[in-house]
């Protein structure tokens, strides 16, 4: 048959199957086929691209029917592929969602393969019954449900990682050998503007969602985008700007309002979710012994992504939800490079994206090389909040890590913090992060401290002076002069020199716990008053009680006080730390410092 010809029956094929298949999604039984009637060596279609835009018929043969295989009442059916390009290929990243057809009737969605290391073209297939619930239960949700944010994670997921034993009279007819097991079919993470140095660090991350990273970019926007019908491929945009990031899979359905069924699988198990839809494109298929693949471009906003269940993703044409911007410059002695992005807001996704982006910006600079200092100053803008100021200063070590990966974690440390907090949900509505590159390793470590004496009197100013040893240098002393406050008490006193993770945790262990606080905007002012880690502190400590209550430090508190919490029955927040801050004294070092000291000061 000539390929025009050929082309031209399958668009009619596809234009009948439109027609056939109005209501679909309302559950419409003669459009689908029904599980029941599914058979060893009954004979299908399923649909899928291998190259371009062109959707092609791929034969295949039913083995079996899996039954309870992921979950209650959660089938698969197993089948194996036919022809030339299944053999060559196997079960390929990006054919989840591919529709399977049996007597012109919709069965489902080829979802599942086998394992790593085999082209054997053998997959699971989820039933489309079981993928319409997923519309079904967006659309008419429990009497007493609430509606899902888009926040919301989704429980009773099907992990990326799990596996679905091949039954042994399976193994032995298919000639796979025992011990085989069904697998999601990976979903090629679509990157482009991603360094190698990039996905090496956050690579181990990603796959853990089972996701495969390729190399592929990003294809201009076309009137035709949104024209899906099944066997297209579709997107789910992460990050988008200077750098971009979105996941693909096959479509499965789409509806004549719009609405788009794909995957035959989770792409993170998130639930109700609010994330763009993009077109994709396959540039070409990979044939691989390890994992074949989909090389993938991403094409225009075509919707947005409402649904990330166990059985399928659910989407809607039209437009895209709004996403985070994020700016990025990078200052070196005499360049500065800007970067700008967006990334969607996910409580579990967001704080990864923007480290990664962060990292990717800092690498991305020809000027910048290992041995450098990196000192991070930036905002993160929370919607009705004050903003989170992000300040801290970043040596290199001998440890093999960049230290931009250093910068990247403190940011998504942050972010994870903002959004898993227990008091609200966090809205972000911008990222503007500025990195300076100091051309030296700026670090040194408290080798030894003392004063000038060790008896004092309240008012009476006292050197104290500290050795420290710098990255392959010379040591070298600083002197902190510290005064006695003139109401301290007689007795000893110790005298902590320290960094300032150090003293934060000794003095302020709610900000690095977040016990229980009012909210979110007390958060972040802890979150805002950590001391950084380019000063040398000397704090004074006294044996009195200090009275911790949500995010206020009472120091020296009075018994009275203290009976009072006693004797209350719900003080949410409330501890008590056998130590109060006398005093506290820093010089700023303009390098990182670390390692602490104590020394023992008697007040007379």
């Amino acid at each position: 048959m000539p390929l025009t010809h050929r082309k031209s029956c399958l668009s009619y094929l596809f234009v009948l199957i439109s027609l056939l298949c109005p209501s679909l999604f309302a559950g419409d039984t003669s459009t689908t086929f029904p599980l029941d009637q599914v058979h060893p060596g009954l004979k299908g279609v399923a649909y899928t691209i291998f190259t371009g835009d062109e959707v092609e018929k791929v034969d295949l043969v039913v083995l079996g029917v899996l039954h309870d295989a992921i979950g209650p009442k959660q089938d698969v059916i197993l089948v194996q592929l036919l022809g030339e390009k299944a053999e060559h290929t196997g079960v390929v990243a990006g054919m989840s969602g591919s529709p399977v057809y049996f007597d012109g009737k919709l069965a489902g969605a080829l979802s599942l393969k086998l394992g790593t290391f085999t082209k054997e073209a053998i997959g699971g297939v989820t039933p489309i019954q079981s993928m319409l619930d997923v519309e079904r239960d967006a659309t008419n949700p429990k009497r007493g449900d609430t509606t899902p944010s888009p926040l919301a994670v989704n429980t009773g997921t099907f992990p990326a990682a799990s596996r679905v034993p091949l039954p042994q009279e399976f193994s032995s007819r298919t000639g796979v050998g025992a011990g085989q097991f069904l697998v999601p079919i990976e979903t090629p993470l679509i990157s482009a503007g991603l360094y190698p140095e990039t996905i090496a660090q956050f690579n181990k991350e990603l796959s853990s969602w089972g996701m495969s990273m390729v190399a592929g970019g990003n294809a201009e926007p076309s009137p035709e985008d949104a024209h899906l019908k099944p066997g297209d491929m579709v997107g789910v945009e992460l990050i988008r700007g200077d750098l971009s990031i979105s996941p693909g899979c096959t479509v499965t359905a789409v509806e004549s309002d719009g609405t788009v069924l794909a995957c035959g699988h989770p792409i993170f198990s998130f639930g109700a979710v609010s994330m763009p839809m993009t077109r994709g494109h396959v540039v070409m298929t990979l044939a691989s012994s390890m994992a074949s693949t989909k090389i993938m471009t991403s094409g225009a906003t075509i919707g947005t992504l409402t649904q990330d269940r166990t059985t399928a993703i659910l989407g809607k044409l039209g437009a895209g939800p709004p996403m985070i911007p994020v700016d990025v410059t990078l200052a070196m002695p005499k360049v500065e490079k800007k970067f700008h992005f967006e990334v969607i807001e996910s409580p579990q996704l967001t704080p990864l994206l923007v480290a990664l982006a962060t990292f990717n910006g800092i690498v991305g600079s020809p000027a910048y090389g290992e041995g450098w200092t990196l000192q991070l100053d930036g905002d993160i803008d929370i919607k009705g909040h004050t903003p989170v100021h992000l300040e801290n200063l970043f040596a290199p070590n001998d440890i093999p890590i960049p230290s931009g990966f250093y910068v990247a974690t403190e940011v998504q440390g942050i972010f994870s913090r903002i959004y898993s907090n227990p008091y609200e949900r966090a809205h972000v509505d911008g990222v503007h992060i500025k990195v300076t590159a100091l051309a030296e390793r700026r670090w040194s470590m408290i080798d030894n401290a003392w004063t000038e004496k060790s008896e004092v009197t309240p008012g009476e100013t006292v050197a104290v002076k500290v050795l420290l040893r710098p990255y392959r240098g010379e040591p070298f002393i600083q002197e902190i002069p510290i005064t006695i406050p003139p109401q301290t008490a007689r007795g000893t006193l110790q005298l902590l020199i320290s960094d300032g993770e150090t003293l934060d945790r000794t003095v302020d262990p709610m900000a690095a716990t977040q016990g229980p606080l009012p909210g979110l905007e007390e958060l972040i002012k802890l979150i805002n008053r950590e001391r950084q880690n380019d000063c040398l502190y000397a704090t004074l400590l006294q044996p009195t009680t200090t009275l911790l209550v949500e995010d206020k430090v009472m120091p020296n508190a009075p018994s009275s006080e203290i009976n009072v919490l006693d004797q209350r029955q719900s003080v949410g927040g409330a501890r008590l730390l056998h130590q109060s801050l006398a005093g506290s004294w820093f010089a700023e070092m303009h390098q990182v410092i670390t390692g602490e000291r104590t020394l023992t000061i008697t007040v007379k």
